[in-house]
Formats: C-alpha cells, sequence, structure tokens
C-alpha cells in the first residue's frame, strides 16, 4: 500500500488529532467490537467528559466521529455534539470474530491477531486501510487542526497510514479508551506529537 494522503502533502501545521471512545462492556473484557452498536459503561461517559476541559483548548476546523453510539456519545460528552459522522471511521469489521476475544479466537486459530491473520467475513486490512487513508486526506485537506472520535484498532491504522506506514504496523501504537492522541507534520515529515494521553497527562 502506498504512502497515505497522497492527493494532499503534508503541511507543516497540520494536525490530526484522535480521540478513541470511552470504555463499554467489551471494551472493558476485551471482546473485539466493530458493528455492534454498543453505549458507554458508566466509567466510560465519566472519562469521556474528563477530555473536555483539554480538548476546550484547541480550535478545530472539522470534528469528525465514528457513526457507531460509543463514539458519537464520547464526542457529545467531551463537547463536541455537532461532530459528523464518517463511515470510514468505523472500527475494523471482524465478520465472525465480532465479540470474541483474542484467547477465544485462538483456541481454534493459534497466534491469531488481526493484524496478522485474516477475520472470516470482515474486512481485510487493505480495505481498512483504504478508508483510513481518505481521512488522512480530508485532514491534510484542511487548513488547520482536525479532530476525530473513532476506536483501536481504527485509529490505530490511522496512525500507520498517517506515518506513511503499512497497515499491520498498526499494531505497536497501543491505544486505550478515552485517550487523546496528535499526529503532526515536523518540517515536512509526519511525526507522533502526543500519543495515548489520558485528561491529565
Amino acid at each position: 500500500m502506498s504512502p497515505a494522503g497522497t492527493a494532499a502533502a503534508s503541511r507543516d501545521g497540520d494536525e490530526l488529532w484522535i480521540v478513541r471512545h470511552g470504555e463499554t462492556e467489551w471494551s472493558a473484557r476485551g471482546q473485539h467490537t466493530s458493528t455492534t452498536d454498543l453505549a458507554l459503561t458508566v466509567d466510560g461517559e465519566t472519562s469521556a467528559r474528563s477530555l473536555t476541559e483539554r480538548l476546550a483548548r484547541v480550535d478545530f476546523v472539522q470534528v469528525l466521529t465514528s457513526p457507531r453510539r460509543r463514539a458519537r456519545d464520547t464526542a457529545a460528552l467531551a463537547g463536541f455534539p455537532e461532530a459528523e459522522p464518517d463511515d470510514d471511521l468505523a472500527e475494523w469489521a471482524y465478520g465472525d470474530y465480532e465479540g470474541l476475544t483474542t484467547p477465544e479466537i485462538r483456541e481454534t486459530v493459534p497466534g491469531w491477531s488481526v493484524w496478522t491473520h485474516p477475520s472470516p467475513g470482515g474486512e481485510t486490512a487493505d480495505q481498512i486501510g483504504a478508508r483510513l487513508d481518505r481521512i488522512v486526506t480530508r485532514a491534510r485537506a484542511e487548513d488547520g487542526k482536525t479532530l476525530v472520535f473513532a476506536h483501536g484498532h481504527s485509529l490505530r491504522v490511522l496512525a500507520a497510514r498517517w506515518l506513511g506506514l503499512p497497515v499491520p504496523d498498526g499494531r505497536i501504537f497501543l491505544l486505550d479508551t478515552a485517550t487523546i492522541s496528535v499526529l503532526a507534520v515536523d518540517r515536512g515529515t509526519p511525526v507522533i506529537r502526543l500519543w495515548n494521553a489520558t485528561s491529565t497527562d
């Protein structure tokens, strides 16, 4: 897969702020969640609200969200109820593995990882890479900062593609719920300015 965002070149000053949604019952248990539209837990709502003050200090030219409830609710609780849904930010579709944990999947597919193995009935790495490339291009086309609310795997892919890395390299970016990360450009080179920060970091 070629470097992301070729339709809009990287410019110093470009910033893409990314927020993973707050905790759900499934994320707390490590269950793979893509199309299942879960609500936030009480703790998830609290952690989403805790992001408000930090995000309010930044002027964003566009704010986007995954169409899934957990991302939209996080956006609203963090102060962005008018965030624009974009299907390209949806979580990696796990197909037959929806709702299963990694240990459960490995009972029948030893060593399975979404980064290295297929998910029957789900998305391929090339498919999710293509749609996250569109988010990179959309962010780089704006003159200013973009904020997105989405999911663990989709945001890790987004980070990899911002940096021009292949989709499987998203595995190296650990990303917790209700965290803020910032992708930027330094002298023409896409970089990570901040990663996996809580509201108090």
